[in-house]
């Protein structure tokens, strides 16, 4: 099972974020996300959002195991929304095209 603090603490020690740089960053107050580790409480689901999309992740990509883990480029990312505004044929298509490329 994930320890979600843990995981919160090692994102953020990557960045070099101190607990107020992911406040500020997350839009989360310092003592909503210092009460989580002095109560260890587990964030809620919106607040884990924002703490995701301040350090730059997906949910996916925090509960990811290491082997399931990757990170996406901004382009992939901006390749995605497109796609995902597409029908479903639509994305079919699009599939094709880039197996023949």
């Amino acid at each position: 099972m994930i320890d979600v603090l843990e995981r919160i603490t090692s994102y953020r020690q990557k960045k070099g974020w101190t607990e107020y740089q992911l406040a500020e960053r997350s839009g989360l107050t310092q003592s909503t996300i210092s009460s989580w580790y002095r109560k260890n409480i587990v964030p809620t689901i919106p607040s884990l959002e924002k703490v995701c999309t301040a350090l730059g992740i997906t949910l996916s990509q925090f509960f990811a195991t290491d082997e399931d883990s990757f990170s996406l480029t901004d382009t992939q990312k901006e390749l995605l929304q497109e796609a995902a505004r597409l029908t479903e044929q639509q994305q079919k298509s699009l599939i094709d095209f880039f197996r023949t490329l």
